[in-house]
């Protein structure tokens, strides 16, 4: 029986952290979780939520996963304790690690969750930063190799702004063989260190694309992923950003353009009208929310080879 090993890394900063067998282990752990062929207990284990931003689909899934192999979460929120009240990160991670078994955080800068695990005994999670959204792309990956049997070879097309998710799901493509294509207006594209680092990984086997031609990116791609236009923190700039975005609406034409055995996924929460189209969000080929569902299996998966 597939049982939880101790990873090569003690925390989960960036996807890139993992290596493929890793990532293929936490799928496959995540399905034998959802299928219910794997029970684990950690009684008494405790892990610790720090949201500086909101979240619905992060902060439960973590919660009932957890809660799902025997564990208790405790919800840190900054505005009633002394993280609000400007507390430095390393006072507050020193001292978390003496009560919690592992921490999962959600912070605006990639530096702040680095900070925590220099100073942090205990697992660091990175729930969610400016750069990256790791747990969201092994959940996403998940999905595919669910769909598909496989993931290497795929193509994964993302429409829309080269954000945080875009970030990750560029690095997991290049560890797992997977091409991904990024269509995003000029000036949205991924971050710049993002595309090197995954380079530098994937070698001349990783297939990377990254242009402003929506139809070209998505044509006979496997997949169609996308996000909010405006990621948190960027309210002021919505207005601004619809009328960059204009043509990036994935649609049934866009849809049509791809394999016909294509999915699509979208993160959420989803703007219907916006960067996506109620027909597309509600037809067959969606599969957001068994996608949203996968973030609960594979935070049980992760936090019990973080805890084992």
């Amino acid at each position: 029986m597939l049982e939880p090993i101790k990873l090569g890394t003690k925390n989960l900063l960036s996807i890139s952290d993992l290596t493929i067998d890793e990532i293929n282990l936490l799928i496959d752990l995540a399905y034998s979780f959802k299928s219910k062929n794997l029970k684990k207990t950690f009684d008494e284990k405790v892990l610790g939520l720090i949201f500086d931003k909101a979240s619905t689909r992060t902060r439960v899934s973590f919660q009932v996963g957890m809660s799902r192999l025997g564990g208790t979460t405790i919800d840190l929120n900054p505005s009633t304790s002394q993280l609000g009240r400007g507390e430095p990160i390393k006072d507050t991670a020193r001292v978390l690690s003496k009560y919690c078994d592992v921490l999962a955080i959600r912070t605006s800068h990639q530096s702040n969750i680095e900070e925590y695990a220099k100073w942090s005994s205990k697992p660091i999670i990175n729930a969610l930063t400016d750069l990256e959204h790791p747990c969201q792309a092994l959940a996403d990956f998940m999905t595919i190799k669910e769909e598909f049997g496989d993931i290497q070879n795929r193509v994964l097309a993302y429409v829309g702004d080269g954000n945080n998710v875009a970030n990750s799901l560029i690095l997991g493509g290049a560890i797992l063989g997977c091409e991904v294509r990024i269509a995003c207006p000029k000036g949205y594209e991924p971050d710049s260190n993002i595309i090197e680092k995954s380079n530098k990984i994937g070698k001349s086997n990783f297939v990377l694309n990254i242009n402003n031609d929506v139809c070209a990116s998505v044509d006979k791609a496997n997949v169609i992923y996308t996000d909010v236009w405006a990621s948190m923190g960027e309210e002021a700039e919505k207005d601004d950003k619809e009328k960059d975005f204009i043509g990036y609406t994935v649609d049934e034409q866009l849809l049509s353009y791809a394999d016909n055995d294509a999915i699509f996924l979208h993160c959420l929460p989803a703007y219907r009208g916006k960067e996506i189209t109620d027909k597309v969000i509600e037809s067959e080929q969606s599969r957001v929310f068994e996608q949203a569902e996968n973030r609960m299996h594979i935070q049980q998966a992760l936090l019990s080879c973080l805890l084992v």
